[in-house]
């Protein structure tokens, strides 16, 4: 018996690697889509900026945040990669595309690996009889093997890689978000504090003219006009206070947000409050385009155009038979008397080919197809995107800057005419008018001048984020974070995927089927 379980063996073994031997990939071979006006775009707005050009390899665009030179919008930023809820539920999608990864690769294994067992013990007790029993031993084992003859799954395997790598370039896009949003929002709380130390201190300046109309006019030397004009426009200063307080707490409320943190002003940034950050544009790059591709969000459309070209394949794969090695082994005993032991096997290929789909695999294959070319349009749009982003950025952060130049001027006059018409008032030269339209024009272009600052920095947020620079350094902490490991129902199952690493930057390569033939 023995050498007959050989033989069947070897003839299984002989068959496999026959079978192995003409396996072929259907399906479409992925191609990096192109993107034709991309290879003469030279920045649009972004090129014309006074800024020396750097090349990839330059740090500025990995921890661009640091430029400003602000440790509490460092820490901030670093505390936002790491603990925001959303980062965390992108690290955990990361782990979940490597366990779909693994259940993919398994397929090119038997698919069917089943030991089965039995163990009885039956009796039987006729009327006034005595008691017989019996003890039944059936074991078996089965296999089935299901070959990747036309790579059915080798291109599932390619869909899932893909899968996998878009889920890391959604997180890196998640780490741009971060550092984005984060500095934003900083920017946006200073800037609100300064606006609100612009609105007390004119405030401060309105109501000394107010005290001065009322010794005036209870002095009889002026007019109630003179006191009611001064009064209202000491009001309307004071009643911008209270909406400046409302934005700049439901800016802090958002930043408390990002950091996962309950509502409420940030003690960290108790200090240095009404302080803009202030930095330059330090790095332009000699090819723009280039980035664009690289960003996060474009880098996970096209890992997910990959997954798609691979179904595909996976459709087209359902045409052909499906070629599998089945393999059963059995062995039946019982303790009755005069029974026979009994060992079964069974071994050979199996075929099955759906012939007559009635148009169910065509338009299978139509669905993935039509699904390719969504994304492939999602693809053209979102480098369309990035490159507007980067324009209106760096138009924004050039016209910003001179913006300000010219605020700053207009800053210093309103300052000087404001002094000059209060100098002319008290010597009767002029109608108190002349000193309330100047202090009008000192606060309005006090407002526009901060405001204008914060919107140079936002413009330069805005720039690098649409660099899509920020991501590199999220590449090298614990995914998804040593705080997202705690509600693990069994811990030990997840220590593998948890200890490997990420790919390093610029490691995100698609793994394609070799010699894969078009459908």
């Amino acid at each position: 018996m023995q050498p007959l379980i050989r033989l069947g063996l070897a003839m299984l073994v002989s068959v496999e690697a026959l079978l192995l031997g003409a396996c072929s990939t259907v399906g479409p071979d992925f191609q990096p889509p192109q993107v034709p006006w991309l290879a003469d775009w030279s920045g649009g707005s972004l090129k014309r900026l006074a800024v020396a050009p750097l090349h990839q390899s330059d740090d500025h665009l990995q921890d661009w945040w640091r430029s400003f030179n602000d440790p509490v919008l460092d820490q901030l930023i670093a505390e936002a990669q790491r603990a925001n809820p959303n980062v965390r539920t992108a690290g955990m999608r990361i782990m979940e595309a490597r366990a779909q990864l693994g259940i993919a690769g398994s397929a090119l294994y038997p698919q069917v690996q089943q030991a089965t067992g039995d163990l009885f013990n039956a009796g039987t007790r006729p009327a006034g009889g005595p008691t017989s029993n019996a003890t039944l031993l059936d074991v078996g084992a089965n296999i089935s093997w299901e070959l990747d003859f036309w790579g059915k799954f080798r291109r599932s395997i390619e869909a899932a890689d893909a899968g996998y790598f878009a889920s890391i370039a959604q997180f890196d896009d998640l780490q741009v978000l971060m550092a984005a949003q984060v500095a934003s929002l900083y920017c946006s709380i200073r800037t609100t504090e300064a606006r609100l130390q612009i609105a007390h201190e004119n405030a401060v300046l309105q109501k000394r003219s107010l005290e001065i109309t009322q010794l005036l006019f209870k002095s009889g030397e002026e007019s109630e006009l003179d006191v009611q004009q001064a009064k209202a426009q000491y009001f309307a200063t004071l009643a911008t206070i209270p909406q400046l307080a409302i934005v700049l707490r439901q800016a802090q409320n958002a930043l408390g947000t990002l950091l996962g943190r309950p509502p409420g002003p940030l003690a960290e940034m108790a200090a240095g409050q009404q302080s803009i950050p202030q930095a330059e544009l330090k790095v332009i790059f000699d090819m723009p385009a280039d980035f664009l591709r690289r960003r996060p969000d474009v880098r996970a459309i096209e890992m997910q155009l990959a997954a798609q070209s691979a179904l595909i394949g996976v459709s087209v794969a359902d045409f052909y038979p499906s070629v599998s090695l089945i393999g059963s082994i059995g062995l039946s005993a019982t303790s009755l008397s005069g029974s026979h032991n009994a060992l079964d096997w069974v071994a050979g290929p199996a075929l099955v080919w759906n012939v007559f789909d009635h148009g169910r695999l065509t338009n299978t294959v139509l669905v993935q197809d039509a699904r390719f070319q969504q994304l492939y349009q999602q693809y053209q749009g979102a480098v369309l995107g990035a490159a507007r982003e980067v324009d209106d950025a760096a138009v924004s952060f050039a016209r910003t800057k001179e913006r300000i130049a010219l605020l700053v001027d207009s800053v210093n006059a309103a300052q000087r005419s404001l002094k000059i018409a209060t100098l002319q008032y008290r010597e009767g030269l002029v109608d108190f008018q002349r000193v309330l339209d100047s202090q009008q024009t000192l606060f309005s272009q006090q407002e526009l001048l901060v405001t204008s600052r914060g919107d140079l920095m936002q413009s330069l947020i805005a720039i690098y984020k649409a660099m899509g620079g920020g991501w590199e350094q999220g590449r090298s902490r614990p995914v998804p974070g040593d705080a997202g490991r705690e509600p693990m129902g069994i811990p030990e199952d997840w220590q593998k995927l948890l200890a490997a690493p990420l790919p390093a930057p610029g490691a995100d390569a698609i793994r394609t089927s070799p010699g894969a033939t078009p459908p």
